[in-house]
This record gives structure tokens, sequence and C-alpha cells, in this order.
């Protein structure tokens, strides 16, 4: 028998839990081997739990108990789950996490500890949820140089923007709606603002091209701007708005890493990526474009890959899994100024027929884009490719000569 401890019950560790307990046959034949949740660590009292005996608020009674093999850190955020994974890996044990922040901020100082140690430290469940996405990636892709990677990797954000799309609802009240039916918390700001997304691309690019990508290396902007005029104008450029985690390397080796609201076409396999759900498209060379899909989050399909991390490891208990990256530095990412794709660009101006001139003159082979019921002094367009940089400058020339600019959004290649 193998024994288990769980830090945190929450929505994902009572999951955990309730997964490990409901499916001991099924985790038997699958690991060869009776998993047992000896320990769960939180400060709260659970007196009515079914597994009130297990319950801890001492992380010690598991740091010292040699039996317990494999840990699964569900707490969320990096204090103290940090301290304790550190601990938990110096001490021989194997770690499992869905904790996305923990990974994308400390994954690097982690991995190498746990190669040190020989013990595993696994995170499926920190970037899809319940998608499978890590060990494709790690395994089932391996033989591909991955080229890139673009996904919808928040489901809060996604639905907010649904619900703007199909139903007409500004952002304001639509983010209400996520909040009353549980999708957005009462501060969403992780997810409104990107930052959500933005640690799940950079696990997902450490993977990818072994090297840690800081969130802190990487343009993150939200969907608070996204207005109904914009996602009007996308449906009539032909497209849709998403909140897009990308990153793909370029031919100098730096690599092109973003979170920002994107058009993306309707033939686009992400644009029909709907209301909660989460894709991630990975780019191969070998295979071209490989989509995931799923829903990114919820109590027992981030239960489910936490459980199995925690199997993987059982069956790894004298050998590490390769799952590694080297530390990084901000060398690794194309300044945002420097990196080249085209955008939309609304405007309004007293003068519109003037102001289109402008811009026409500034951004040769612009093409307009016309909204139904658009505002008589309003105008929009789509770009050529060129830097952010020098996009900027010329934009600052627009604004000067008495044109507002209300939008500007990055059209992908998707």
């Amino acid at each position: 028998m193998v024994q288990v401890a769980v830090m945190g019950y929450g929505v994902v560790g009572s999951g955990v839990v309730e997964v490990i307990m409901n499916h001991r046959d099924g985790i038997m034949k699958r690991s060869d081997a009776e998993l047992n949740v000896k320990y769960i660590l939180d400060i709260r009292e659970f007196p009515d739990s079914p597994y009130a005996e297990k319950f801890t608020k001492n992380f010690d009674d598991i740091l010292n108990d040699d039996e317990v093999k494999v840990v699964a850190e569900v707490m969320g955020g990096v204090h103290p789950a940090y301290d304790f994974t550190k601990a938990c890996l110096l001490a021989g044990k194997s770690v499992v996490t869905s904790n996305k922040e923990l990974v994308a901020t400390k994954g690097a100082e982690l991995l190498e500890i746990a190669r040190q140690k020989n013990v595993n430290y696994l995170f499926e469940a920190s970037v899809g949820g319940g998608i499978p996405i890590i060990r494709p990636i790690g395994l089932c892709l391996a033989a591909n140089e991955v080229i890139e990677v673009a996904g919808i990797l928040n489901g809060t954000t996604n639905y907010i923007l649904t619900k703007m799309i199909k139903e007409g609802v500004s952002f304001e009240d639509a983010l209400r709606t996520a909040q009353q039916l549980g999708y957005a918390e009462r501060n969403p700001a992780a997810d409104v603002e990107g930052h959500d997304a933005c640690r799940k691309i950079c696990i997902l690019a450490s993977l990818c091209y072994g090297k840690h990508i800081y969130p802190e290396f990487v343009h993150t902007v939200g969907i608070t701007g996204i207005t109904l005029e914009d996602v009007s104008y996308a449906s009539s450029w032909g497209g849709v708005i998403k909140l897009i985690g990308q990153v793909s390397k370029l031919d100098d080796g730096t690599l092109d890493i973003t979170v920002e609201p994107m058009f993306i076409e309707r033939s686009s396999q992400l644009a029909g990526i709907d209301d909660v759900f989460n894709g991630i498209l990975v780019r191969g060379d070998a295979t071209g474009d490989v989509v995931f899909y799923g829903k990114g989050a919820g109590k027992l399909p981030t239960a489910s890959a936490v459980v199995a991390d925690i199997i993987d490891c059982v069956q790894h208990l004298k050998d590490r899994k390769f799952v590694f990256w080297e530390d990084g530095n901000a060398s690794l990412v194309k300044p945002y100024e420097e990196t080249v794709f085209p955008v939309f660009v609304r405007a309004v101006s007293d003068d519109k027929k003037a102001a289109s001139a402008k811009a026409a003159e500034l951004f040769p082979g612009m093409k307009p884009v016309v909204r139904p019921d658009a505002a008589e002094n309003e105008f929009a367009f789509v770009t050529g490719k060129m830097t952010v940089a020098d996009r900027n400058k010329l934009l600052e020339e627009l604004k000067a000569s008495g044109t507002e600019i209300k939008s500007v959004i990055r059209i992908a290649d998707l």
C-alpha cells in the first residue's frame, strides 16, 4: 500500500480525496498498488467529513512520515505551498500539483530539486485542468519540434466573451453573470486581467522550449477593455475575439510570447470554443496542428488529472519521469515592442473623412472594416504586419492629427 498526503481541502483537494477513495479498484489496476490517503492538511475544521480522522493542521506530520511517498499540493498560491513542496521534495517525496502560480514562478527550482533527489514533480492539472496537455507535449509529441502553442487558457474570460459575442451582453453584465454562476471570483482580476492565462502559457513555453519563462517576461493584457463595438467589428471582419495565450520560437531563437485579446478567423479551430471550455493548439513540424479541448477547471476534472499524476508517481517510485526545464532569463523572450503582427484599429474623429485619409497615408495597404450601426464619427481598419514600436509611432501621429484611438487588437494567425 502506498501512503499519500493531500495538502489543501478546497474544491480540488476534496475532489482528489474523493477520486482516490471511490476508485480504489481502478487505481490499483492502473498502478499495481493500493493507494491510501493518510493525511489531509488544512487549517480548517471538518468534523462532519467521513475522513475526519485523516485531517491534520501540522505539516510536519506529513514531512516526517517516511511512509508517505507522494504528496498532492492543491493549496494554491505561492506561500506556504512553495515551502511545503520544497521541503517534501528535499525529504525524498514526490509531489504533484494543480498550482499553476507555483509552477509558473518556481518550477525550475522545484524540478531541479526533484532531479537531485530522484523523485518526481508533476503538474498535469496546472494548465488544462482535466484536459491532458503536459503528457501529450512531453511524450506523444516528443518527436516534433514545437513551432507554436496557442490557446484559450481561461474558462472565465471565454465565458464572458461568449456572452458578449452571442448575446450582445456588455463586459460588466457578462462578468456579473459569471460571478453569479461561480465561474468568476468576487475579485476576478486574475482571470479578466490575463494573469491566469499568463501562468499557463509560461508553463507550456517552459516545457516546450526547455527554459523557464517567468510571467514577468510576458506581455499580458486582459479583456476589460473589450467592448461590444469591438465584438461587432470582429464579426464584420469575419471572426471572433478570444483571449489567447501564445508562444512561438522565432528565427533568431527568441520566443514571441504574449497573452492578449485577438481577432481569430471563424475558420480557426479555436474560434468555435465557447463558454467555459478551453482549447489548446499545438503546432508541430511533423504533426501540424493538434488541438486539445475540454473544461479547463472544475472539481472532478482537475482532481482526475491530479490523481493521474499520483498514479504516475507510484509507478515511478524508484525512478524519475523526464519532465524538466532549466532556469531562464528575460533574454529568451523577444521584447514585445520588436514583435511583428497586424492589428485591428478602431478610432473616432470629428472629421472622419480626413482621419481615414490620414490613416491610409500612415498605413499603406490598410484594409477598412465596416460594421452595421457604427457611429457617424467612427472608423476602423486592419494594418499590415509591422513591429509594435513602429505601429505605435504611426498611431501617435494619427492621434496628433485629432483622431482618438479606441481599440488596438492583435490579429491572430491561427
